[in-house]
């Protein structure tokens, strides 16, 4: 089975809004549902688990009622780092599947998750036991020490950018946080970089540059922006 880890725990304090960035409303939805509606129309994830902000469980329950969002299996309590987030989602994924399924961890805040990218995130961590979601640097990169100025520059051409989803089997994601747990591991910023932490080797999937992460107003925009755009007829 393939279950959607949705990571909705953060407050979103750079959004500098009254309300946490995932329950923002956005053309009368919450961004949330945007993000959860493309999990429930693909047909090869079977279950989606929410890891939610303390005092939003009931709201979320009610707008997946709202939006028909069937494929909900439950949703848990946040924590104070992302690590312990996704963590507290494995944890509760862990009592209703089994080892050898897959979990998709993905941020509430890229609504403009695609079919295409769940579907080779899928196939890819089927081939090779993980898969992150990336799209090439095409940035020049410049190092700094004092986020003011730069001597160096890093070459692009071996960085690539993730994004989620970041796939893996559910049995090494549970050993992934159980031996963090012994190595005194306590706030790696994602999945993929807990993973390379412990010594592990990743694998990518395709992202997309409309992928984004809901992270400021201005991303906000950009959201918007997308949700009304049209592909023109001439572009290949």
């Amino acid at each position: 089975m393939n279950i959607a880890l949705i990571i909705a725990g953060g407050s979103g304090q750079r959004m500098h809004q009254d309300i946490p960035k995932q329950f923002l409303n956005v053309q009368d939805k919450p961004v949330i549902i945007y993000t959860m509606e493309v999990f429930q129309r693909h047909p090869e994830i079977d279950g989606i688990e929410v890891v939610c902000l303390d005092g939003w469980h009931e709201i979320l329950i009610a707008y997946a009622k709202q939006f028909n969002i069937n494929k909900l299996s439950g949703v848990v309590s946040g924590g104070i780092t992302g690590q312990e987030s996704i963590r507290n989602g494995v944890y509760a994924i862990s009592e209703k599947f089994s080892d050898d399924d897959l979990v998709l961890v993905h941020d509430a805040i890229r609504p403009m998750i695609s079919a295409e990218i769940i579907s080779d995130n899928i196939a890819k961590c089927r081939l090779h036991g993980s898969a992150i979601a990336v799209v090439p640097c095409a940035e020049a990169m410049l190092e700094t020490e004092d986020k003011i100025c730069s001597e160096s520059s890093y070459d692009r051409e071996r960085l690539v950018r993730t994004q989620t989803p970041q796939a893996f089997p559910l049995g090494k994601l549970l050993w992934a946080h159980e031996e963090a747990k012994k190595r005194g591991i306590t706030n790696s910023v994602a999945s993929c970089t807990l993973m390379i932490e412990l010594g592990e080797k990743l694998y990518f999937s395709a992202g997309s540059e409309k992928n984004i992460k809901l992270t400021t107003p201005e991303d906000l925009e950009i959201f918007k922006a997308l949700l009304n755009s049209k592909k023109a007829d001439w572009l290949k």
